[in-house]
């Protein structure tokens, strides 16, 4: 793929295309359709076999949407769902992170419904486990931010130390610390009295500026690597994309990578520059980046695979 000089290319860290908006929520899935006489076409493609939830080692669980006015039993599972009737022409299923949600045209009886649920009941029952778990997982990484907290740092545990004597943030090494002891401790110029607004700005900008600092000297060893020349780098936000890379050699890194280890960062650093080469990700891009990191496919996996700390 290549691009008109000054035209700005993003491209997503696992070589998949910018994906169009869809008429599914952030953070739902969408069933496979219902066969129908309609010729509605799927909104999305069904996923990849699991085995389903209640076929064998669960227990009976409950599910209830906030807005639920429906229940039925799939397997030995109760699932209380909110139904809304539209002028559609298929039914269709959504598990968001309230729950299931069911919509159906004002035509179909309830008992057609139900005959659709139990169809689809191992691919409903496995959607809401997974947003059961990661509704747990998300808790679990949410931050308590006072005097102690912990946060990852660069894939190790930082312990935050409130300590009105510092000035700014200082972070100290202990070399000597046990195993299975956090070595490192982030002391922030706050008093205890501070809130936990207050301290959570306090370790996020700290977090951003150690971002920059490592981000800039990955680059400058990368791009000797590489034989390549970026011309600006820069943060970002961004929800759903830990880098991008321009056409024009703007590299746009997310600060959010400082809480993995330093290979993680590296393999994205590198993704990114190699982009600058082959702005694409044909099997040349593929070889330009396992060029300076043979076993980059490690690093790409933590980055689908961890959990990061919840910041709200």
């Amino acid at each position: 793929m290549t691009a008109s000089a000054g035209a700005q290319l993003q491209l997503s860290l696992f070589g998949e295309p910018e994906a169009s908006p869809q008429p599914v929520a952030h953070g739902q899935s969408a069933a496979p359709p219902v066969p129908q006489a309609s010729p509605d076409a799927p909104v999305m493609a069904p996923p990849a076999a699991h085995r389903a939830p209640g076929s064998s080692g669960l227990s009976p669980a409950e599910f209830h949407h906030p807005q639920a006015d429906r229940q039925i039993r799939l397997k030995e599972h109760l699932v209380a769902y909110a139904l809304k009737r539209g002028r559609r022409r298929s039914i269709g299923f959504v598990v968001g992170v309230e729950g299931l949600s069911v919509s159906a045209p004002r035509w179909v009886s309830l008992g057609d419904i139900e005959a659709a649920l139990v169809e689809k009941s191992g691919w409903i029952l496995k959607k809401l486990r997974e947003q059961q778990e990661r509704a747990q997982r998300l808790q679990a990484a949410r931050v308590d931010w006072r005097d102690g907290t912990s946060i990852p740092f660069l894939g190790e545990t930082v312990i935050v130390v409130l300590d009105a004597r510092t000035t700014g943030a200082v972070l100290n090494t202990d070399a000597e610390a046990l195993p299975g002891v956090p070595r490192l401790t982030l002391h922030i110029g706050l008093p205890h009295t501070a809130t936990p607004e207050q301290i959570r700005d306090a370790v996020q900008s700290w977090l951003q500026r150690q971002a920059r600092r490592v981000f800039e000297e990955r680059c400058r060893l990368f791009t000797q690597r590489l034989g390549v020349r970026y011309t600006r780098l820069s943060l970002s936000s961004a929800q759903t994309r830990w880098g991008s890379a321009s056409a024009d050699g703007s590299i746009r890194l997310n600060w959010r990578l400082i809480h993995f280890a330093l290979h993680t960062v590296d393999y994205v650093v590198a993704h990114e520059l190699a982009h600058l080469r082959e702005m694409n990700h044909s099997p040349r891009f593929w070889d330009v980046v396992r060029s300076v990191l043979p076993d980059f496919e490690r690093a790409r996996g933590g980055l689908k695979d961890d959990m990061l700390p919840v910041f709200e």
